[in-house]
């Protein structure tokens, strides 16, 4: 399993659409550990790129801050699990914590209160 996280520094990045970098966790056969992390530069942000490019890495799982309606959408068509609402921790922090089903999500980050929702 394939785990991608977007990156501000060296912590989860709070809006998936523009951040800094990926990375991409790499779990071992049995889904309990982490066998590997690999850090990636994302296209240049455009509608409908980040969840393509994702699915070519060949992520299954993305753990975000915030994300838009449209972005979840595309990833959940290309068989994406799509987790919202994490905090901003380091990235082997947030799937040692997804692998032990205790990860923390909250509500989506780009759901404003005025009603209107990023498109990231």
């Amino acid at each position: 399993m394939k785990i991608a996280i977007p990156l501000a520094g060296e912590k989860l990045c709070s809006h998936f659409g523009h951040c800094e970098l990926f990375a991409l966790i790499e779990t071992d056969k049995e889904g309990k550990a982490i066998a590997g992390t690999s850090i990636h530069e994302p296209p240049p942000h455009e509608p409908g790129v980040l969840p393509n490019w994702l699915h070519e890495l060949g992520a299954d799982v993305v753990i975000a801050g915030g994300m838009g309606q449209r972005a979840q959408q595309l990833l959940t068509e290309k068989g994406i699990t799509v987790i919202v609402g994490a905090p901003a921790q380091p990235p082997e922090q947030l799937t040692a914590a997804y692998l032990n089903g205790t990860l923390q999500s909250g509500g989506n980050m780009c759901d404003h209160p005025d009603g209107h929702t990023c498109e990231h």
